[in-house]
Formats: C-alpha cells, sequence, structure tokens
C-alpha cells in the first residue's frame, strides 16, 4: 500500500512541478525549487521502485519523512495550494500513519495541517474562504487517521494470518503422522501379520498330529518344517520392514523416480509362480500390451507387487478358486496389472467403510497403496460372469515424473 502511495505522489509531482518551477523567481528560489523537485520526485522513485529494500529505512528514520514534507512545501508555495501539490500533503499524513501508527499519523497531520495554512495565509492571489482553506487541512487529519485504522488492520491481518499459517502446520505434521501410522499399518497387515497367521495355523496342525493316539513322525516332521520356514518367513519380513523404514527415514522421502529402478513385470511373472509352488493353485501369469518390459522406481514397484500379491493371497483364503490369473503390461500410455481368481467373490453391499469398521484392511490397503502411487484401481467382476478381478492402471507418467 505504501507503493501505492509512493507513485500517486510521483504523478502528482510530476504534472506540478513544470508549475513551481515557472513560478519561482530567478536566482536562488529557482534552484531551490530545482533541488526540491529532484529530491522529491527521487526519494518517492526510489520508495515505489524498491519499497522492500529502502522501506525499513524509513521506517527506522522518521526524519527522512520531515525533510520530505518541508522540500515538499517549498514546491507548494511556489506551484500554490491550488495545484495538484496539495493532494501531496494530503498523501503524507496517510503515509505516516501507515508506517508510524497513530502518533507518526498525528504529528505529520499537524505538520502538514499546519504547512497549508500557511501557504494559504502568504498566498496573495488565491482569494478562498474560510470553508476552502480549511479543506486541505481537515483532510490531512482524516488521512492521517485513516493510514493509522489500516495500519492496525493490516497487523491484526498479519497475525490471523500468522496463527492461521501455524494452526495449516500443525495439521499438516498431524496428517503426516496419521499418513505413516496408516502405511505401517498396510505394511504388518500384508506381510508380518499374514505370515504370523500362517505360523499359528501351522502350530495348531502340529498341535492336533502330536496329540493323535497314532502319530504320523512323518507328517509331525513335515509340520514342524513349515512352522519353521514360516516362522523364518515372518522374521524375514519383519527385517525387510524395518530396512524400508530406515531407508525411507534417511533418504528424506526423496522421489521415486530419481532411485532404482526394477522390471516390474518380470517380477510379477516370478511372483505368481511362487505363488502357484506354495499354495498348489493353477495361477498363470502372461504378458499383454505393446511391450512386456517396463522398468519402474524401487518404491512404486513395491507397492504394485504388494497389491497383486495382497489380491492372490484374498483369493486362495477366502474364494475358494480353482484357478488365478495375473495379467500385465503395457497398453498406450498405462501401466495394465489384473489379478482374477473365479471364486465365490465379493459379497454384495460390500464397501470399504464397511470392511473398515469391521477390521478388514486388505482391500482398504490396497486401495490406499494405489492412490499413494497415483494409480487407479478397480476391484470387482469386471467384465467376468463371477469372481474377482483387481485391475491396476498406472498412468506411465506418474512413474517418471
Amino acid at each position: 500500500m505504501c507503493r501505492q502511495v509512493f507513485g500517486f505522489r510521483l504523478a502528482m509531482i510530476a504534472v506540478a512541478a513544470p508549475a513551481a518551477l515557472l513560478n519561482a523567481a530567478p536566482g536562488l528560489p529557482v534552484r531551490l525549487v530545482s533541488a526540491a523537485v529532484v529530491v522529491t520526485f527521487m526519494g518517492s522513485y526510489v520508495l515505489f521502485r524498491d519499497w522492500e529494500r529502502f522501506g525499513p529505512v524509513l521506517l527506522r528514520h522518521p526524519t527522512l519523512l520531515a525533510v520530505d514534507t518541508l522540500l515538499g512545501s517549498l514546491l507548494l508555495i511556489s506551484a500554490g495550494p491550488d495545484s495538484t501539490l496539495a493532494y501531496v500533503s494530503v498523501c503524507t499524513p496517510l503515509l505516516a500513519g501507515i508506517v508510524y501508527g497513530w502518533r507518526g499519523a498525528a504529528v505529520f497531520a499537524s505538520l502538514q495541517s499546519l504547512i497549508l495554512l500557511a501557504v494559504h495565509a502568504t498566498s496573495k492571489d488565491l482569494h478562498t474562504g474560510p470553508a476552502e482553506t480549511l479543506l486541505l487541512p481537515g483532510l490531512c487529519l482524516i488521512t492521517g487517521a485513516v493510514g493509522s485504522s489500516l495500519r492496525t488492520l493490516m497487523l491484526r491481518f498479519g497475525a490471523a494470518t500468522q496463527a492461521l499459517t501455524d494452526v495449516q502446520a500443525r495439521l499438516a505434521a498431524t496428517e503426516a503422522v496419521s499418513a505413516e501410522r496408516a502405511r505401517l499399518a498396510r505394511e504388518m497387515h500384508d506381510s508380518v501379520a499374514k505370515t504370523l497367521h500362517g505360523v499359528a495355523l501351522a502350530a495348531d496342525g502340529l498341535a492336533a498330529s502330536t496329540a493323535a493316539d497314532h502319530m504320523d513322525p512323518a507328517l509331525v516332521r513335515r509340520q514342524a518344517e513349515l512352522v519353521a520356514r514360516s516362522a523364518r518367513r515372518a522374521a524375514a519380513e519383519s527385517r525387510e520392514l524395518l530396512t524400508d523404514l530406515r531407508r525411507e527415514s534417511g533418504a528424506g522421502h526423496t522421489g521415486a523416480a530419481t532411485g532404482p529402478t526394477t522390471d516390474v513385470l518380470a517380477e510379477l511373472a516370478a511372483r505368481t509362480e511362487d505363488f502357484r509352488a506354495r499354495t498348489g493353485l493353477a495361477a498363470t501369469y502372461r504378458s499383454t500390451g505393446e511391450r512386456t518390459a517396463q522398468p519402474v522406481p524401487l518404491a512404486v514397484a513395491r507397492q504394485l507387487l504388494t497389491i497383486a500379491a495382497e489380491a492372490m493371497e484374498n483369493a486362495h483364503r477366502h474364494a475358494t478358486p480353482t484357478r488365478v490369473d495375473v495379467q500385465a503390461g503395457v497398453h498406450g500410455d498405462l501401466l495394465h496389472i489384473s489379478v482374477y481368481d473365479d471364486g465365490r467373490g465379493l459379497p454384495p453391499g460390500t464397501t470399504l467403510e464397511q470392511l473398515r469398521r469391521t477390521g478388514h484392511f486388505g482391500l482398504v490397503g490396497m486401495v490406499e497403496r494405489a492412490a499413494s502411487v497415483g494409480a487407479r484401481i478397480h476391484i470387482g467382476r469386471g467384465g467376468h460372469p463371477l469372481g474377482t478381478e483387481v485391475r491396476l492402471e498406472l498412468p506411465l507418467a506418474a512413474v517418471t515424473a
């Protein structure tokens, strides 16, 4: 706002300067008026052009504005109180109120009013009544009060803005903590928790075998090996999770595209084969699209592979399917991944909120993972008469951006 005031002063001084120079007497008066024109014009120009740099100087030294006011009075005397310089005089209390508050507004409004009254009193060619004489001094008092009020409003607005910024910062920190807690919950649910559940089931089977009347040593041995293998897998997943967390913390959550990449399609084929060997289900992988190799940042690939693995595990545990079909490939500018099973499908009316309330976080975690990497996810029958299809569509721009 101060910059706009100085811009207005510049225009008024430029308009009235020729009249002030023409009316000045030859010799010393014209040189004084010329110096006053140069100083007031350049001072207003500097503050208008670079207020951020020179404004604090004016704020610390009110005498500079007083000197400018006195030099402006020379121009006002030379050009006359009926020139545009009278509006420059009215701007001075406004500027003082904005910069120095009500005390500065009172001082400069009084000083400028006295100067205007003195100019009117010494002007011989100007014949005005008391109302016209007191008009500009009265405007000086009014603009001083307006400037002081504007300063108060701006300070209050600044305090409110700062308070709003602090609240937004606290909300952002709270949301970051909540997002991290949700991410940790997804990681635990999709890895360690499910493996530990398998350990518990294997241990229950081992206990039942040892309690049988006719214990089969070979069966007990196989079940014990299964418990040990599952426990080692849970330990490995725990170490992997902790390693990922430490790596992400140390990296400062940098962009995924700047790190190493992996062929997500080849890794998906390997995981499908591992799922088939481990569960005995007829799980097949088929490449589709225009090309089969697509390097993807590790952070993004981990989310995509976890979603696909979760979809296969859900089919095995809940849908009782006869087969699981996995397809993946690049179609245009999209990376497509599809996991379909011919099992019983989702119950009618299933929603994410319902699953969240009942403590089933598998599908909820899949949706959150897809959103975290900018992918679209569709869960349902798709174009099949029965079963469930989990379909991912990741724009390639999201992979490289």
